[in-house]
């Protein structure tokens, strides 16, 4: 059984269950690249709901969208975000042309069907909640995925400090067990001079620490989103207010200390954060390796 769904190239048959519509299905068409998909990413899924979620309550409190409209996407959200419904709905590859455009109405019409299923209507029914008109209000892919992007990517490197934090907690028990054990130390591939072993597995957790320190700086980095910026970063089509109100919401829904981009065109085209963080992790790698 399908639905028929209609854009601006034309209409396309779409599974009648499907979550997704007519965008998600060019996108699967369109990009077959990785064989991975954004299935993949539950922690993105996730953080796109936050996003969502945040814009709507931002909408609604600047009177920008209708409370019956606002509050079915914001539980549509929630049913992903809590209950982790719809995670298996986004089957549009990790590699795709544009700024994640795809991912993004990929998760504009998941929300929107799964509002219009918590209000009794049918999927597809899009004059009653519209993937763009209304889940993607005061919105553009260019805001929206970055931000969904960082605080995934922020709740990832965490969840490595973490790992790395237990290794090194692993590493200090042992340099206290082994520190009466002497070893040779090594240069250049020959025995060099006798040393604890004990103080080489402190080292170890020594370095570990440093590594902490620095993913740590570089995660809050992360955590600065130009979510208000829309496509270029001047804001177009947003409510007055719309910045700081959303923002807000967002840091209350994450639980993350998100905060707003001075300067919303320079944000929107910057990547520093991400280079920043491939750098220290790349460092952190590297180390282990050894």
């Amino acid at each position: 059984m399908t639905r028929t769904e209609e854009d601006l190239l034309g209409t396309r048959e779409v599974p009648e269950d499907a979550y997704w519509g007519i965008h998600t299905l060019r996108a699967t068409e369109n990009y077959r690249i990785s064989g991975r998909t954004i299935n993949e990413a539950p922690e993105l899924i996730r953080a796109f709901a936050e996003v969502k979620k945040a814009c709507a309550m931002a909408n609604m409190q600047l009177k920008a969208m209708k409370p019956v409209k606002a509050e079915a996407i914001i539980a549509a959200c929630d049913e992903i975000i809590e209950n982790g419904k719809c995670l298996d709905q986004f089957p549009v590859d990790q590699f795709q042309g544009g700024a994640g455009t795809s991912v993004n109405m990929n998760a504009n019409e998941v929300i929107a069907n799964l509002a219009l299923e918590i209000l009794g209507e049918e999927k597809g029914n899009y004059s009653v909640i519209h993937p763009n008109d209304h889940v993607n209000r005061s919105q553009s892919t260019n805001d929206a995925y970055p931000t969904a992007f960082r605080i995934a990517l922020w709740r990832k490197v965490n969840r490595l400090r973490k790992a790395l934090d237990e290794l090194a907690d692993a590493f200090e028990e042992k340099g206290g067990e082994f520190r009466r054990i002497l070893t040779m130390g090594r240069t250049q591939l020959q025995d060099a001079v006798p040393v604890s072993l004990g103080a080489e597995m402190t080292a170890f957790a020594h370095t570990l620490r440093e590594e902490d320190e620095r993913l740590d700086n570089n995660a809050e980095l992360l955590l600065e989103t130009n979510l208000g910026a829309t496509a270029i970063g001047t804001g177009l089509n947003t409510p007055e207010g719309y910045q700081e109100s959303v923002v807000r919401h967002l840091r209350r829904i994450t639980g993350a200390r998100v905060v707003a981009s001075p300067d919303l065109l320079e944000a929107t085209s910057d990547t520093g954060a991400y280079v920043s963080m491939h750098a220290t992790i790349k460092r952190s790698a590297a180390k282990l390796s050894k």
